[in-house]
């Protein structure tokens, strides 16, 4: 949702800054009411004591006419003529009936009153001022007061002002509030997005919509049925997978078996034939067999039992089987592991078959007599495990693409599908390692699963 030209992502963000503007636009107007009226109030407050001020001088001025003279000297404190702290400056004049002045402060209207009776705002010594006429019953004696305007509304303003200020102290407080009361009503979001979170192709179970707030059930039985139709669409893909294993198994291994069978004969003709049919069965056996791995591996966002898993020993085992299946290539396969353990989290399975399919390449794509080495240890931090040999190496243009599914490389005469290593890349991504592959500065090839420094 874009708001004055900004896009907000976030619907927290989007609800805080909405209800942030309108408490701010409803606490102005309030602001802006209470001011006015405040300000109302005040100038009601002022002319009220100014009657009173009037009302006072009058009397004594009625009941004591002898004082007429001191009394302008009198009143000045009362009447703030000193400028004291809060007191603003009143100003006065009495006169008689027919208009003449009998007493008047320093600043106190000097002409005679006119004959209106009450408040009205005059012209007085350059500016505005609010004034007051009240007389005696008998029309004796008259008095009328003044306050300048400018002085009126600057005690206004800072009365007013310390009435309104106040609410603007609570903004902070009430922000605060509602961002908390945001977050905590958004918590069932929170909690339902962890609940997707933690669901991966091991877990579909759908999601508790018990706790969910009513907008969000629509959204929670969406991916209940999302959940639900891509259980199905993986069980579906499971079982064809060991459909389809069962089922190329048996015909290949019926195949093979007849054609031993026939191999006994000593036709030499039909013989090469037949070991070309065995040989192109054990390849698609091959084939089928690296196909269904990846097919079990690939679904897979997690590795299904982690345990600790020795390296050195995985290593060590391997090397044994590949001399008890290679004897003829017995000396050719060395092991270079430390004594101490070097520990990862894992599968075992899944790591033993990964440094297989890497120690089975560099046996199938090197000629006898090429030192082949399974190797383990702590490489700058971080624990490695592969395979190097001194053969002659990848080309360089296509050392990238060999990890790439079904790529064999131009020149490669030795027999295999193209997805060992592939395999063994995707192995390492559930193990959180990564595969490397390079050509050695002193000849030969090497691939090895590197870990995180900080996972061993």
């Amino acid at each position: 949702m874009a708001i004055l030209g900004y896009r907000i992502r976030s619907l927290r963000h989007l609800l805080l800054l909405l209800v942030s503007v309108v408490i701010l636009l409803i606490w102005g107007t309030a602001a802006a009411l209470s001011y006015r009226q405040a300000r109302h109030e005040v100038q009601e407050l002022m002319d009220d004591q100014m009657a009173q001020s009037a009302a006072l001088i009058l009397a004594q001025a009625t009941h004591n006419p002898a004082h007429l003279v001191d009394l302008a000297t009198e009143t000045a404190l009362l009447l703030g003529a000193l400028k004291q702290q809060n007191i603003l400056p009143l100003e006065f004049s009495i006169s008689q009936g027919d208009g003449s002045i009998l007493v008047r402060s320093s600043h106190g209207p000097a002409a005679g009153h006119p004959p209106e009776l009450g408040y009205a705002n005059i012209d007085h010594e350059g500016e505005r001022w609010r004034s007051l006429i009240m007389a005696t019953p008998d029309d004796r004696y008259r008095i009328q007061v003044a306050q300048s305007i400018r002085l009126r509304n600057e005690e206004a303003l800072e009365i007013a002002t310390k009435t309104v200020l106040p609410l603007a102290l609570f903004i902070p407080v009430l922000l605060g509030l509602v961002y908390w009361s945001v977050r905590r009503g958004l918590r069932p979001l929170d909690d339902l997005a962890a609940q997707v979170a933690t669901r991966s192709s091991d877990n579909l179970q759908g999601l508790d919509d018990n706790r969910a707030p009513l907008e969000a059930k629509p959204l929670v039985t969406a991916l209940n049925r999302l959940l639900r139709r891509l259980g199905e669409t993986l069980a579906n893909e499971r079982r064809f997978t060991a459909d389809a294993a069962h089922e190329l198994r048996t015909p290949l291994a019926a195949v093979k078996i007849h054609a031993q069978v026939a191999l006994a004969s000593h036709d030499e003709a039909q013989r090469h034939a037949l070991h070309q049919v065995v040989s192109g069965t054990e390849r698609a056996t091959r084939l089928v067999e690296q196909l269904l791995r990846l097919a079990r591996l690939d679904p897979l966002a997690r590795l299904p039992d982690p345990r600790p898993i020795d390296l050195s020993s995985l290593a060590k085992a391997l090397v044994e089987q590949a001399r008890q299946l290679a004897p003829e290539r017995h000396d050719d396969v060395q092991i270079d592991t430390p004594a101490e353990k070097i520990l990862v989290d894992g599968n075992a399975d899944l790591l033993e078959l990964a440094v297989r399919n890497l120690l089975d390449n560099a046996l199938r794509y090197s000629t006898p007599g090429t030192q082949v080495s399974v190797f383990a240890g702590i490489d700058h931090g971080s624990a490695v495990c592969g395979v190097r040999d001194n053969g002659p190496g990848v080309a360089a243009t296509e050392l990238p693409r060999i990890i790439e599914r079904f790529y064999r490389g131009r020149n490669t005469t030795a027999e295999g599908s193209g997805l060992g290593l592939a395999i063994v890349r995707r192995i390492a991504e559930l193990h959180g390692a990564r595969l490397e592959v390079e050509n050695l500065s002193a000849g030969g090839f090497l691939a090895r699963l590197r870990w995180p420094a900080a996972s061993y």
